[in-house]
């Protein structure tokens, strides 16, 4: 039986800072007796929106496993090609810089149908540093290129993906209490909950696809965290960067993120607690 952790480079491992992709990435390198093939590169994707507690988690396995792992980010600029740069743990922003350029670059707001965080701040980042290290093919090619920590337990999240060759997890059988088994017996762990092997803290910290009641319950825990999604819509709606009314919000249908720090602030919930997430290929 072939091993689906078994890689022959050229290739890249996108790490996203959770413990699924965090185990992919430890499966291959036992694959290959420790350390990364020829080859073969690992990259993370910061927006600047990440818990703190993720990026020292890519960090610790870094430091903890010996593996190089490259940390990219969206930069503005004119020419596509220069909307990048290579960071480390050390200079990586931590208050949102990157989305905020890209909003401000964009002139409306990501949403659920015009997903262009994701692709500007993690795939197309990752995509131009292959590129400069060599890694061939066209840009299309390069974007769908990384191997993606999705688990057998993710249907939804599969059949998104053509090449399941780029899905080591799935192919090997790997569900979530796998991940949550081997994380809570490992030296070291993600300094986030384990919610039935959920992270809802995980990925941008109120991304908007997340369920509203995850937000709000987020918000509630700690009402800092709304601040700069709320300056992002506050912005968006005074400098009338959209051409329609949705532009100017992350989600037309539930409430800006200032009303949900109000709602937190008077302890009110108008939320379905059973929404799903919306699938992204940010991760866990």
């Amino acid at each position: 039986m072939i091993d689906p952790f078994k890689i022959d480079g050229p290739a890249c491992i996108s790490v996203s800072g959770g413990r699924t992709s965090g185990y992919m990435l430890w499966r291959i390198l036992q694959a290959h007796g420790g350390t990364l093939p020829a080859g073969v590169v690992a990259c993370f994707a910061n927006t600047g929106k990440e818990e703190a507690a993720t990026l020292d988690f890519v960090h610790a396995m870094a430091t903890q496993w010996n593996v190089p792992i490259h940390w990219v980010e969206f930069k503005p600029a004119t020419e596509p090609v220069d909307r990048w740069h290579e960071v480390t743990f050390y200079t990586a922003s931590r208050a949102g810089e990157p989305f905020a350029a890209l909003i401000a670059q964009k002139q409306y707001l990501p949403n659920p149908v015009t997903r262009f965080c994701t692709i500007e701040m993690k795939i197309r980042p990752i995509a131009r540093f292959l590129r400069s290290r060599g890694f061939e093919g066209t840009m299309d090619d390069l974007e769908n290129a990384s191997l993606i920590g999705i688990r057998a337990d993710e249907p939804r999240r599969i059949a998104k993906i053509k090449d399941r060759s780029r899905l080591p997890l799935a192919a090997a059988g790997v569900s979530a209490a796998d991940v949550g088994a081997f994380w809570a017996s490992h030296s070291f762990d993600l300094g986030l909950p384990n919610i039935g092997g959920r992270t809802m803290h995980g990925n941008c910290d109120l991304c908007f696809l997340k369920p509203a009641a995850q937000v709000f319950s987020l918000i509630n825990e700690k009402p800092s965290r709304a601040i700069w999604w709320a300056s992002m819509e506050a912005m968006a709606m005074a400098m009338a960067m959209a051409s329609k009314p949705s532009g100017a919000v992350f989600r037309s249908d539930r409430p800006t993120y200032a009303q949900m720090a109000k709602f937190a602030s008077e302890q009110a919930s108008i939320f379905d607690p059973n929404e799903e997430a919306i699938a992204c290929f940010c991760g866990d």
